[in-house]
């Protein structure tokens, strides 16, 4: 898509972010999104054909930032080129801090996941919860290397290692918007990461 069209995209997808957030999803129409960017209706419809996509495409956003940063290539090569243990701590500090930092970032998959936003329906609920889990697998599948590589311990469980990770950060991201804190605070994702690692980490 040409760089304009991405950047009309990406409007669109937060004035309706902020909607659905301020005022529901279910009394967010395109029409309004429309008014608010003084734009006609068709352009709305050349990237999505209702706004339960504008949503989707949110939430495939944030799986696809998350897969990116928890490349299994990447994290194979830089194992195989580094044996020192506080080395290797960090960078797998780094990848965690760095998912975190993504859902941080987007706290309407946190109010999402805690039906925090008037109007959902089931269709859309079902939606967030296949995301939940696709962002458990990748998770998953990146504590199942990191034990098989003997850097984390043998006891843990990959699945409910990576469901305890995804609901303690989600909770307490949620917690914090409710309460107006700084949820984006560096020091608290360093914090969450590094009891994280105190866990699991042989």
């Amino acid at each position: 898509m040409p760089p304009k069209g991405e950047r009309r995209k990406l409007q669109i997808i937060n004035t309706a972010k902020d909607m659905f957030i301020n005022e529901g999803f279910q009394s967010t129409h395109i029409g309004q999104v429309c008014e608010k960017l003084n734009i006609a209706r068709g352009t709305v419809y050349q990237y999505f054909s209702n706004k339960k996509e504008i949503l989707y495409a949110i939430l495939d956003s944030v799986i696809e930032e998350i897969e990116d940063i928890l490349d299994p290539d990447d994290l194979s090569e830089f194992l195989g080129h580094n044996e020192d243990p506080q080395k290797i701590k960090k960078f797998i500090h780094k990848r965690i801090a760095g998912t975190m930092s993504v859902l941080v970032n987007e706290p309407i998959v946190i109010k999402l996941i805690f039906k925090d936003i008037v109007g959902i329906d089931e269709e859309v609920a079902e939606r967030v919860n296949i995301s939940v889990m696709s962002l458990a697998r990748i998770i998953s599948a990146e504590i199942a290397e990191l034990k098989d590589k003997k850097i984390y311990k043998d006891s843990v469980d990959p699945q409910i290692t990576a469901s305890m990770l995804i609901g303690g950060v989600m909770m307490i991201v949620y917690e914090y918007e409710k309460k107006k804190r700084d949820v984006q605070d560096s020091i608290l994702i360093d914090s969450i990461a590094d009891n994280y690692l105190s866990g699991v980490v042989r």
